[in-house]
């Protein structure tokens, strides 16, 4: 029997509001041989998102909550180092659901193989050409569906999913807005990813008017990462049979006060014949051989850019978590073990 020592992050308490250091503790455990149809991945980075936050509290959301007193869940990128599946070998690079720790034991059905012939680093499968990437390009192409000339909305604009959504909206031959948390972001989207306009929801004390300044042909397609007010903001700027893609509600996942109030315009959707739909990146697993080489292909073409924000240690997982809600992360965030 082979056994892995692996430090990891229990959950121990659901937070109220940010998680606190005392939510966590960071224990040290044993995996042994898996059982049929799972791996133990040696983790090498583990994705910091705001998925996560729902994970750990007791929403109903599209995966059960966390169960107190076990390792936090995030996307991971490793290497196979034990096996009992016959889709993965030891030796196999994966990326998938994992844990908050060193090593991860993994379901098969929650992994997909690294195309290490695509020749970009592995950290980027937690990024560009991973569920972040694919996020971005099936929830803009697939569910919000562009046509060239269109104006699209982004928020959260800088942030990993939303910089690619911009991005490859641009490519499809939209008028791409991005909304950011400061000046330097905005200059960022503008400046650096091609965006044609930015807006500092920061600096700004009146989000609809300062959306139809920046989109005065209106908004066609809103790729929606935060939910709240700004949503309110952007359905007073729909056009007929605009698209709204909810991919986040970020505003929301921290809140204290439940519920909160709004959005108070959805009645925008029935007067503009307009659409508002989810989605899950699992749903496309089977279809990311298709598209992550087109995104690796606009990686290395220089059409598409992208930042990721690379913390190092196991240990600083809690504290770098925090950045995702305060603004301070620059591109995917994530932590090297």
């Amino acid at each position: 029997m082979t056994e892995f020592s692996t430090r990891e992050w229990i959950l121990l308490k659901r937070p109220s509001g940010l998680l606190a250091q005392d939510d966590v503790e960071l224990r040290q455990s044993t995996i042994t041989d898996p059982e049929p149809g799972h791996v133990v991945v040696k983790n090498q980075f583990i994705s910091l998102d705001p998925a996560i936050r729902d994970w750990i509290s007791e929403n109903k959301s599209y995966l059960p909550p966390v169960p107190l007193g076990t390792p936090i869940w995030a996307s991971v990128v490793g290497e196979v180092v034990s096996s009992n599946s016959s889709l993965f070998s030891v030796g196999d690079k994966v990326s998938g659901l994992g844990t908050w720790a060193e090593y991860s034991l993994c379901q098969e059905y929650f992994l997909l193989g690294v195309d290490e012939s695509l020749g970009l680093p592995l950290n980027n499968f937690l990024s560009v050409v991973g569920p972040v990437g694919m996020t971005a390009y099936y929830g803009l192409l697939d569910v919000g569906k562009p046509k060239s000339g269109e104006t699209v909305l982004v928020s959260a604009a800088a942030g990993a999913v939303g910089s690619l959504v911009g991005q490859i909206a641009r490519i499809k031959g939209c008028r791409v807005v991005g909304l950011a948390g400061s000046e330097e972001k905005c200059r960022w989207l503008t400046e650096d990813l091609g965006f044609d306009a930015s807006i500092n929801y920061k600096q700004c004390d009146d989000y609809e008017a300062a959306i139809a300044e920046a989109c005065p042909d209106g908004v066609d397609v809103y790729f929606d990462n935060v939910g709240g007010e700004i949503l309110d903001a952007t359905l007073m700027n729909i056009n007929s049979h605009a698209r709204i893609v909810f991919c986040g509600w970020i505003s929301y996942q921290n809140a204290l006060e439940d519920p909160l109030p709004g959005p108070w315009n959805m009645w925008q959707i029935l007067a503009k014949s307009a659409r508002i739909e989810g989605f899950l990146i699992h749903e496309y697993f089977t279809d990311f051989h298709k598209t992550v080489p087109i995104m690796a292909e606009w990686v290395k073409s220089g059409e598409i850019q992208f930042r990721e924000d690379i913390v190092d240690g196991l240990e600083n997982i809690p504290q770098a978590y925090l950045k995702l809600f305060d603004g301070s992360n620059k591109g995917k965030l994530m932590v090297r073990v």
